[in-house]
């Protein structure tokens, strides 16, 4: 199991190399953590970075399949190491992200409408090095990280949960410290579902949410650290995570994807209900999408 250790080795590996990004006041006992201003445009360059780091990485250079964030992740940590990089994504994948993934030098290849099946084709791939984008224990100590640098002023974390990776990070940071709250879209709920069967379970996914949430089971990572925490799973709809995405940018001039959304989504729509007094931080963690309808 992934333990504060770990995640601090992790902070010392890749320190100089992954942005501290800015914690700032939202409203009384709220507080925003700006991870979507990370190198890369989300969290997931901090797993990546480590996984690299950590690895022998072999001359073919490192693959990973993605819905978009961890490809771009891997892109920026392989072309930061001086490392090849082939990504495989969804034909689904949010343009601006596959733009960008070219843009950062890595190969794309683009197959299957969901993320499951963009893996199972980066698997094929056996002379790199792969990178899983959310259930390895490199990844999640590198997500974890950001745990460190919000733990000061939270009771409460909201974390919106795809695979797991950025919630097991935080669990192994913040456990015992802080409550963590998952949040979870009502179509793409692998977590909440495995929760309730006691074991990782496959979900449809579908949903505004998918491109970045749309893992189809949850990593086995994220749920042995969600089970022995006991990890409550919050889940929110469509209409209030675009509600939620556009509060963000009308109130507070920031641009988010859906998927980030989510976890603010919790407490624009209620589903979750802080105590007076609690002191309440949302991770904003990934800002790949295209802000045209936000006008």
């Amino acid at each position: 199991m992934i333990s504060l250790a770990d995640v601090e080795a992790a902070a010392r590996r890749i320190d100089g190399r992954v942005r501290r990004t800015p914690l700032v006041e939202a409203g009384p006992d709220r507080w925003f953590k700006l991870e979507y201003l990370q190198h890369a445009g989300s969290f997931k360059t901090r797993g990546m970075m480590n996984k690299l780091l950590s690895s022998t990485v072999p001359p073919a250079g490192i693959v990973a399949a993605s819905g978009g964030n961890a490809g771009l992740a891997a892109a920026y940590a392989a072309r930061e190491l001086g490392v090849p990089a082939e990504v495989f994504v969804p034909v689904t994948a949010p343009a601006v992200k596959v733009a960008k993934l070219s843009k950062l030098g890595a190969k794309v290849v683009q197959v299957g409408n969901e993320y499951a099946e963009a893996y199972t084709a980066a698997l094929e791939r056996t002379d790199a090095l792969f990178c899983h984008a959310y259930d390895d224990p490199a990844m999640v100590a590198g997500n974890g990280t950001i745990g460190l640098e919000i733990s000061e002023i939270s009771d409460t974390v909201l974390v919106a949960v795809g695979g797991g990776g950025l919630l097991a990070g935080v669990i192994a940071a913040l456990r015992d410290r802080v409550r963590i709250i998952a949040v979870e879209p009502v179509t793409s709920a692998a977590l909440n579902a495995a929760l309730k069967a006691e074991k990782p379970v496959d979900v449809r996914i579908s949903g505004i949410a998918a491109d970045s949430l749309g893992a189809r089971r949850v990593g086995d990572i994220a749920f042995e650290l969600a089970t022995d925490a006991k990890i409550e799973s919050l889940l929110v709809g469509d209409d209030a995570i675009i509600d939620a995405r556009r509060r963000l940018w009308d109130d507070y001039r920031i641009v988010v994807e859906h998927g980030t959304a989510a976890a603010y989504a919790a407490l624009t729509s209620g589903a979750y209900r802080p105590a007076p007094g609690e002191r309440v931080t949302t991770l904003l963690c990934g800002a790949n999408t295209n802000p045209a309808d936000l006008g």
